[in-house]
């Protein structure tokens, strides 16, 4: 089955504590989640690495989120949209539900 929601596409937060919040996918792991850029954002405790040259400390970092849990965002109608998918030249492309328009 195709991903509706791809790396580089503009989504919606649906629920969770970042709900309503917008962000660019920054990338979609195998396992139906995906890390959004200033999504989710959780407080990691870094060990300090000498050899690399790396200080510990406390850093934010990006969490992944459910792929349920995000909506893509219709830039031209300002609100969140589903996703179908249409074959145009024998390629598979993917549009807007509410208007039809090919996602990039």
């Amino acid at each position: 089955m195709a991903a509706k929601i791809r790396s580089d596409d503009e989504v919606i937060v649906l629920t969770g504590k970042d709900k309503g919040k917008r962000g660019k996918v920054k990338n979609v792991l195998s396992t139906g989640k995906a890390i959004v850029e200033g999504i989710n954002l959780v407080k990691k405790h870094q060990k300090p690495v000498p050899s690399m040259k790396q200080s510990g400390g406390i850093v934010e970092k990006e969490a992944a989120i459910d792929l349920s849990n995000l909506a893509i965002f219709n830039l031209a109608s300002n609100n969140m949209d589903g996703v179908r998918f249409k074959i145009e030249d024998g390629k598979k492309m993917r549009v807007f539900k509410s208007n039809g328009e090919t996602i990039k």
